[in-house]
C-alpha cells in the first residue's frame, strides 16, 4: 500500500511537471503567434503607405465619377469601384482641366465626356477601357505628356489588353517647354492624337511622330479645338498619331 502510495504521487508531480511545461510552450507559441501577427501587420501597413493610388474615371449614364483606388479594379466592374475605392460623382461641366502624374484609368461608354477629361490634359500613363458595343465616331482626342497608353476593348472585341509605348516625353528641361496662354493650362511640348475609332478595329495599336513641328494650328487646320486652346506658334513640339 505504502508503495502504491508513492508510485501515485510520483505520477502526479510527473503529471503536474508535464502540465507545466505544456502550459511554458502553449505560453510561447501564443507569443511567437502575437509577436508574428503584430510584424505581419506593421508590414502590411509599410507596404500599404508605400503604393501610391491610382486614379479612376468612370463616366455611365451621363455622369461622371472620379475615384482614388488603392488596387487595381476590374476594368468595367463599377460596383467593385464604388465599393472598393474613395469615389465622388462630378458633374460635367464642372470638370477642371488637371495634370496626371500617375496611373490614370477611364472607363467609357461613349465619347460624350472624353473630350472634356482628356484634351489638352498632362496624362502620362493613360488606360482606356471600352464598357460596351458601341461603335465610335472618328474624333480626335488631343493628350500631352502621354508616356504609356493602354487600352481595352473587351466589351467589344475578344482581344487581349494592348500596350503602346510612345516617348519619354516631359523629361527634358522645363525651360523649352511652351507654357499655356491662360492662367492654370499646362506644358505640352508632347502632343498625342488618339482617333477614337481604334475602338472599332479589330487591329493592333499603332502609333507614328513627327518632330520639330512649329505653327501647330496651322499644320493641322482640321482639329478645330486649336481655337479654344491656342498654342504658341514660335515653340516646336513633337506630334504623336495614335490609331
Amino acid at each position: 500500500c505504502r508503495l502504491t502510495q508513492l508510485s501515485s504521487q510520483g505520477e502526479g508531480s510527473a503529471a503536474r511537471q508535464r502540465s507545466v511545461e505544456w502550459r511554458g510552450e502553449a505560453s510561447r507559441w501564443n507569443s511567437e503567434m502575437t509577436t508574428g501577427s503584430t510584424l505581419g501587420v506593421l508590414a502590411l501597413n509599410r507596404v500599404t503607405r508605400g503604393q501610391k493610388n491610382s486614379t479612376l474615371i468612370f463616366t455611365k449614364e451621363n455622369t461622371i465619377r472620379n475615384c482614388s483606388c488603392s488596387a487595381d479594379i476590374r476594368d468595367c466592374d463599377y460596383s467593385l469601384a464604388n465599393l472598393m475605392c474613395s469615389c465622388k460623382t462630378v458633374l460635367p461641366l464642372t470638370v477642371e482641366r488637371t495634370s496626371y502624374n500617375g496611373h490614370l484609368t477611364i472607363w467609357f461608354t461613349d465619347t460624350s465626356a472624353l473630350g472634356r477629361l482628356l484634351n489638352f490634359t498632362l496624362v502620362q500613363d493613360l488606360k482606356l477601357s471600352l464598357c460596351s458595343t458601341n461603335t465610335l465616331p472618328t474624333e480626335y482626342l488631343a493628350i500631352c505628356g502621354l508616356k504609356r497608353l493602354r487600352i481595352n476593348m473587351e466589351a467589344k472585341h475578344p482581344f487581349p489588353e494592348q500596350s503602346l509605348f510612345i516617348h519619354s516625353g516631359g523629361d527634358g528641361d522645363s525651360r523649352d517647354k511652351p507654357m499655356w496662354l491662360h492662367k492654370g493650362w499646362q506644358p505640352c511640348m508632347y502632343i498625342s492624337f488618339l482617333d477614337m475609332a481604334l475602338f472599332n478595329r479589330d487591329s493592333s495599336l499603332k502609333s507614328y511622330s513627327i518632330e520639330n513641328v512649329t505653327s501647330i494650328a496651322n499644320n493641322f487646320p482640321d482639329f478645330s479645338y486649336f481655337k479654344t486652346f491656342p498654342m504658341p506658334s514660335n515653340k516646336s513640339y513633337v506630334v504623336t498619331f495614335i490609331y
